[in-house]
């Protein structure tokens, strides 16, 4: 876990206090005091998600509105996807871009149609970057909408195949939500904006509730059976199998959305012979990387180490001649999939599947193999 706060004293989410009754060891992440694991320890809370239902604290994230008749078509010019044409109840993964066409961010929006007279978009984005994010939104686009950052609330997700049979006993119709759509909920008489998404590859919900409510809501939810508490260990164990990327490990200022094999992620109406073209920071070269993958220098790839041992973020990557093709940016032992698990950046001659290379780990080559990406398959519910 990085501590991006060695001077600053850290902050605390609304849950601190359940935290510390609940035995989590703390540690420092994104500026806060977080759970990064409970007694049962990572290994199990990894599991438990997996197979019944397990409630993180993500209060550390940024959550925003942006208000106003201009918010979509300007939140457009900020990212290369399609923000415009996003309907209302649906929610979708978007990228802030530097003038460079490299990643600043990547966040959540959802469009939550009209909401006391205004149209609203509603934004989740990263812990570490949301100071960053919304000095970048608010000095862009602020003259076309109002950015209204929301610290007075708190962000839990609920994960695992159980997650709606826990989460629907205390809010009636959340079970009929699909995979990225949302809406309004009374859980537990806690006043709460729910989406069915999350990070772990699995069936779930991110809930937003008024802090002085987060306590009561936390403890409904883990008063259900099929709920345990789950800190930022198995967050990222589960997020890494499920192939999904970390801001600040494997995607950042230094990388673009072709070489993070995120084109999935920029809608059609966003490229090159789309209704809406360009337009973004860093149009020219993004769609230039997309319509012409050879002038890429590298690649994210997902790799599975053939020995089980587990290669860490940072291990230099090398061809099975020796020379130096790259870096790991996230890896563990994967607990579900029972093997050491990672992603990283090759040069593109490596990146096909199958493909062998060596990870350098303490002086030893560890052979691993590019493999494809979820590493266990996703379970979203989408009806």
């Amino acid at each position: 876990m990085s501590d991006s706060a060695t001077t600053a004293p850290l902050l605390t989410t609304p849950l601190n206090a359940l935290h510390v009754e609940l035995g989590a060891r703390m540690v420092p992440f994104a500026g806060y005091s977080m759970p990064v694991q409970y007694p049962a320890g990572l290994m199990a809370e990894h599991l438990h998600t997996r197979s019944a239902a397990g409630l993180f604290d993500v209060s550390h994230m940024g959550q925003l509105k942006l208000v106003g008749p201009d918010a979509a078509a300007a939140f457009e010019t900020l990212m290369p996807v399609d923000v415009i044409d996003l309907p209302v109840g649906k929610q979708r993964y978007g990228l802030l871009l530097t003038d460079e066409g490299t990643v600043i961010d990547d966040l959540m929006f959802f469009n939550q149609g009209t909401v006391d007279g205004e149209p609203t978009l509603f934004v989740i984005v990263n812990g570490a970057c949301k100071v960053g994010d919304i000095a970048h939104i608010q000095a862009r686009i602020g003259q076309r909408c109002q950015v209204v950052p929301m610290p007075d609330h708190a962000l839990l997700a609920l994960q695992g195949p159980q997650a709606v049979t826990a989460l629907a006993r205390l809010a009636p119709g959340a079970d009929k939500l699909v995979f990225m759509t949302g809406g309004a909920f009374d859980i537990a008489g806690c006043d709460c904006f729910v989406t069915r998404s999350g990070y772990t590859g699995e069936d779930g919900f991110e809930i937003s509730v008024p802090a002085a409510q987060a306590d009561a809501l936390a403890r409904a939810l883990l008063a259900q059976p099929e709920v345990k508490p789950i800190g930022l260990g198995a967050r990222n164990s589960l997020r890494l199998e499920a192939g999904l990327c970390l801001y600040g490990n494997d995607i950042d200022t230094t990388t673009t959305p072709p070489e993070a094999a995120l084109n999935w992620a920029i809608q059609k109406v966003r490229r090159t012979g789309g209704a809406r073209a360009g337009g973004f920071p860093g149009a020219d070269k993004v769609l230039a990387q997309i319509d012409n993958p050879a002038t890429l220098q590298r690649k994210r790839v997902g790799l599975v180490a053939l020995e089980r041992v587990p290669v860490r973020e940072h291990t230099e990557l090398q061809s099975t001649e020796g020379q130096k093709i790259g870096e790991v940016t996230s890896g563990l032992l994967g607990p579900t999939v029972n093997e050491p698990v990672a992603m990283g950046y090759v040069t593109p001659e490596f990146a096909a599947i199958g493909t062998r290379v060596n990870a350098i780990v303490r002086g030893k080559a560890v052979p691993m193999e590019v493999r494809a990406m979820p590493f266990t398959p996703a379970r979203y519910y989408r009806g």
